[in-house]
């Protein structure tokens, strides 16, 4: 579990809480792989490479048909090459598009009473950990298929999302969803199955990522329909459960082995991620182990194998105590040619949470163009749910430490503004793409307020417990109480803000 205690620092007439990320996310460790009561670690082996189908497939560098100079590889050839020009024709006219999965219904649709992705043709593939504890990166890459699906069918390495990442946790060591988060975010990942085979303890270099995460939501703890909602519009929802079992052979007094149905009810804090991937408002109390109150389950798919339930999917009671407590979705996948560059300093992602005290600050991280840069967009983490946000850009800054930077920090131009629903990281293009002068210093700067916190910025930093490798040499981060008078905060804090910038070339 990570150090859930608060920092306070006093800096001049300033007054800095900091906040482990724990605090709000994080629980326990435990053998099945869940570092973190929000963010689980999952454990699995993912037993097949299938990545992307039909012309993705082919465009992605995979053989299809014969190849030996047979008249029938020669016309499979031709029909390849059709198929993989159509397909990159397809990805430039779509270049700024995400993929969203669109069923034609609005948020406000009314939700049927039962829904399950099996009969949607939007199942994700079962995974099966083995004895290694990633449940976690299991959980994640499968909520992160459910949002592609039924558009595309892609299989992610849960290999190198563990074993390629800033986290010096090994792979019997469990993890959590920020840690999730930072990998995607970074654009370290997600790579193909078929290129990192799981299980085998090695993961290659080089590999590139075969899609672009730029948004992930945090819905609110035991909000049952905010979950429905995103799983219904968006794909599978990532959350926690307590159990004792540690594969499908295990036995527990909470799970009906005979209806495949899970209702844990006590104090114990979450250990094991799985994916909400539907659920039944009527599905019977009969069938739990329990004496529950009502009816209802969520489906959800496990990381022990097609052999555990109902070939790899069980029913979770509404009544759990954990479940539904800490929920993930992936609602910004995008090609990877939506951006040609990110600017960031927080491999690490969302470690912690820094403020002045009150609800809003302002934070800002300074970057340094390369040759033909124009700006994009932006991305940051809303650290609680109803985030209001003004994004603001500082041009030809002087070097750190230069007298006149505070002021060029504050000769700044509003970008864009609005609020965010959920907690999460959130990417923010421009209407219109800047051009930077070449070798130019820049700053993106946010000013933001999150109702109910008092450490409203998202930062990374070493918290001390031996997981995360954070260098503070890679920032140049600002942080301000109002907007005018600022801090370096890798001097000062010790940290780097979770800031990210997104630029295109001319």
């Amino acid at each position: 579990m990570r150090n859930s205690n608060t920092f306070i620092s006093y800096t001049g007439q300033k007054w800095l809480i900091l906040a482990l990320a724990g605090v709000l996310l994080a629980g326990s460790v435990s053998g099945c792989g869940s570092l973190g009561a929000g963010n689980p670690r999952q454990e699995m082996q993912q037993e097949t490479q299938e990545s992307l189908s039909g012309t993705q497939e082919n465009s992605a560098g995979h053989t299809a048909g014969r190849t030996d100079g047979g008249e029938t590889g020669k016309e499979e050839e031709r029909e390849k090459e059709t198929k993989e020009k159509d397909t990159q024709e397809k990805e430039t006219k779509d270049e700024y598009k995400p993929y969203i999965w669109n069923r034609g219904d609005g948020p406000q649709v009314k939700l049927p009473a039962a829904y399950d992705y099996r009969t949607e043709g939007r199942a994700p593939q079962i995974g099966n950990q083995g004895s290694l504890g990633t449940c976690w990166a299991f959980a994640s890459l499968t909520a992160l298929e459910s949002s592609l699906l039924p558009g595309q069918r892609m299989t992610f390495a849960v290999d190198h999302m563990s074993m390629h990442n800033n986290f010096l946790l090994s792979q019997d060591e469990g993890g959590e969803y920020t840690m999730s988060m930072a990998y995607l975010l970074a654009w370290q990942g997600p790579v193909l199955e078929s290129e990192d085979p799981y299980g085998d303890g090695y993961s290659p270099d080089g590999l590139m990522p075969r899609k672009h995460v730029q948004e992930i939501q945090v819905l609110k703890a035991k909000d049952y329909d905010a979950v429905k909602r995103a799983v219904y519009l968006e794909g599978g929802v990532q959350s926690s459960l307590y159990t004792s079992m540690r594969d499908y052979q295990s036995e527990s007094v909470y799970y009906n082995r005979e209806t495949n149905s899970y209702c844990y009810m006590g104090s114990e804090k979450p250990n094991h991620d799985s994916v909400i991937v539907g659920w039944d408002d009527n599905y019977s109390r009969e069938n739990f182990n329990m004496d529950l109150e009502g009816d209802g389950a969520f489906i959800c798919t496990n990381s022990w194998g097609e052999d555990f339930g109902d070939q790899g999917y069980f029913y979770v009671s509404y009544y759990d105590t954990n479940i539904g407590v800490h929920n993930i979705v992936y609602t910004g996948v995008e090609q990877v040619n939506n951006y040609d560059r990110i600017h960031q300093s927080d491999l690490c992602g969302w470690v912690g949470q820094i403020g002045y005290g009150q609800d809003e600050a302002w934070f800002s991280n300074a970057y340094r163009a390369g040759s033909g840069e124009m700006l994009a967009a932006a991305g940051f983490y809303a650290t609680d749910s109803d985030t209001q946000y003004e994004l603001y850009v500082a041009r030809h800054l002087p070097e750190a430490g230069d007298p006149e930077l505070e002021k060029a920090l504050n000769s700044r131009t509003l970008l864009a503004r609005g609020k965010l629903a959920n907690a999460g990281f959130y990417t923010i293009p421009l209407e219109e793409k800047i051009l930077l002068d070449d070798d130019e210093k820049f700053a993106i700067i946010v000013k933001i307020i999150t109702p109910g916190t008092v450490h409203p910025v998202a930062i990374e930093y070493d918290a001390g417990d031996g997981i995360a490798l954070v260098d503070l040499k890679d920032g140049e981060g600002y942080l301000s109480h109002d907007g005018n008078v600022w801090e370096h905060v890798e001097e000062t804090q010790g940290c780097n803000i979770c800031l990210k910038v997104y630029t295109k070339y001319k």
